[in-house]
């Protein structure tokens, strides 16, 4: 066993230099930052002050987080939007990969690919920008409802109702195209000839799609649904941030915003990392849960 190890650690010795960047990289700035915010979440941090030199208050902060009648409306409004996010934001990826897969023009594919990832690189201002000049009291869409409705409009950027769909929708298109790479990846490495072969077996498209792409797919899609479910607390704060307003706070004001509002608008630094070690127990209870599911169910998992 120990020649082994030697063999290996020779073979690959040129890889463990960029681990080791990769892991102080994780260690500085993801893992230090948590344990800081941990010790602050069981102090009295004030502005001025240092987090050595902040007075323990022990499992104040969190009991005040428990005791805030606004915490289970948070709540419920976090887990509305992220279960929305995750029903209707996860398959289209899925599709959008299948379709331009069985592109056979090479060309158009490119092209394709090309089009659909754009979106991604814009801003939530500029997203929020294009929607607003569609959905707003007199953005592009009421104009064409005013034509069919006497005239009448509908505010969808103030609509309770038309808040959690306006941020859905705009993720979708965001996001979808960029959703695609880690499933584009997963087919480069199928091989040709099993369509060939389901071809040549009389398999149309969809039965090609359901013997040979989806179980390639399967691996990568179990992957994105432990993470999807792992991050269901975690909306896209920026998105919600810049999407609400005062008329749709009922449905829009989530645990990230009630955090930015108290932890930095009040400077209550201790009752907002409270909230963040809460979150990020739930995200990892979440983690190991799917992980253990999803390996009963299809033998498959991240860990």
């Amino acid at each position: 066993m120990k020649n082994d190890v030697k063999q290996k650690f020779k073979k690959y010795r040129l890889l463990y230099p960029i681990l080791i960047i990769g892991i102080i990289y994780y260690i500085i700035f993801m893992y230090i930052p948590i344990l800081w915010g941990f010790i602050i979440s069981f102090k009295n941090l004030k502005v001025g002050g240092t987090i050595a030199s902040a007075p323990w208050v022990g499992l104040d902060n969190y009991r005040q987080v428990f005791a805030d009648k606004e915490m289970l409306k948070l709540v419920k409004n976090t887990l509305t939007i992220s279960v929305s996010r995750l029903v209707f934001s996860f398959i289209p990826p899925i599709l959008l990969t299948i379709c331009i897969f069985d592109l056979r023009n090479n060309a158009f594919k490119k092209i394709s690919q090309t089009i659909v990832y754009i979106p991604h690189f814009f801003s939530w201002v500029v997203i929020y920008g294009i929607a607003f000049a569609f959905f707003s009291g007199d953005g592009f869409v009421n104009h064409v409802i005013s034509l069919f409705n006497g005239g009448k409009t509908i505010d969808f950027m103030t609509s309770t109702k038309a808040f959690v769909p306006l941020l859905v929708g705009s993720q979708i298109w965001k996001e979808a195209g960029w959703g695609t790479i880690l499933y584009f990846a997963a087919l480069t490495s199928v091989n040709t000839e099993l369509y060939e072969a389901a071809k040549i077996d009389g398999a149309g498209p969809i039965a090609r799609i359901r013997a040979v792409t989806l179980p390639a797919m399967i691996p990568v899609i179990t992957f994105s649904l432990i993470m999807s479910v792992g991050s269901i607390l975690n909306n896209d704060f920026e998105q919600i941030l810049l999407f609400y307003n005062a008329a749709v706070y009922d449905v829009g004001d989530i645990i990230d915003t009630w955090v930015y509002r108290v932890g930095l608008g009040k400077m209550q630094y201790g009752i907002g990392s409270a909230v963040n070690m809460m979150k990020a127990l739930v995200s990892m209870v979440l983690i190991v849960f799917t992980n253990s599911f999803s390996k009963k169910v299809t033998g498959r998992g991240m860990f």
